[in-house]
């Protein structure tokens, strides 16, 4: 698994393709339609998103009704991506937009967010989990979902499904897994995407999270956990034998959960 010094050489590698050529590929197509399907209304949010990246599902919060958001990223690279695209975009999301470079698996009390512990309508966290050097690491993730969100608040976050998916093994939707290697609690890989040139990073899949399992969130006071139903997205409905193989053993699950009020 890459450290977070090779993490981050290797964001800065692929910044502008993770933040332009990504999002066309059939698989992150699917996951945007499926988060904005769990993301719901946002009026008058404020949300920290943690390993926010270039901001796309940041812009997507405010898109639905947020008032502000906090990106939280290791990646300086990034984050000025992000921040380049967001001003691009024009006046609509201005300074509504923090961005932070932080490691979001070590506590953030340094890091200068516009809201505290116990403060945050909305905690994000996508694919940020699956970079997780160890169990420790994604104990500190957790962490910060918990620690961040107000009793009530809510948590939507996007995670790898089954490592071993016969669509990313063929690598159909635009994204395949190779080079695995099994460790205790989990599964180390690498990801490539059909972009030009190819993303092609380290990742990890721990056991507690890409089985479904419950117990992170339950460890941190998280409750009302569900996984945003395929159907909702636009294009299982028009192309549903497309997505079949997909469908049948899915790699990309978007989750949702509630901070519980004694949590």
């Amino acid at each position: 698994m890459a450290s977070a010094e090779e993490l981050k050489v290797a964001y800065a590698e692929h910044a502008r393709a993770y933040n332009e050529d990504y999002p066309k590929l059939p698989n992150s197509i699917l996951e945007t339609q499926l988060f904005t399907s769990a993301l719901g209304d946002c009026t008058g949010y404020t949300v920290l998103d943690l390993g926010g990246g270039t901001g796309v599902r940041a812009r997507e919060a405010i898109d639905f009704g947020a008032v502000a958001v906090d990106v939280v990223d290791i990646s300086p690279e990034m984050l000025s991506n992000g921040q380049r695209s967001t001003a691009a975009l024009g006046p609509k999301y201005g300074d509504r937009i923090g961005w932070h470079e932080a490691d979001v698996a070590k506590p953030l009390d340094h890091v200068p967010l516009r809201g505290g512990p116990g403060t945050y309508d909305l905690v994000m966290a996508n694919w940020v989990m699956d970079h997780a050097a160890s169990i420790s690491d994604l104990e500190g993730m957790w962490r910060n979902v918990a620690t961040y969100l107000k009793p009530g608040g809510r948590y939507v976050g996007v995670r790898s499904g089954d490592p071993y998916a016969p669509c990313v093994i063929e690598g159909k939707y635009g994204m395949k897994y190779k080079d695995w290697k099994q460790v205790p609690g989990g599964v180390l890989f690498r990801y490539v995407t059909t972009t030009e040139p190819p993303i092609d990073i380290d990742v990890s899949s721990w056991e507690v999270s890409y089985s479904g399992s419950t117990e992170m969130h339950e460890k941190f006071g998280l409750g009302e956990v569900e996984i945003e139903p395929y159907e909702n997205a636009e294009a299982v409905k028009k192309d549903p034998e497309f997505w079949k193989l997909f469908l049948e053993n899915p790699s990309t699950v978007v989750v949702k959960a509630r901070k519980l009020a004694s949590g």
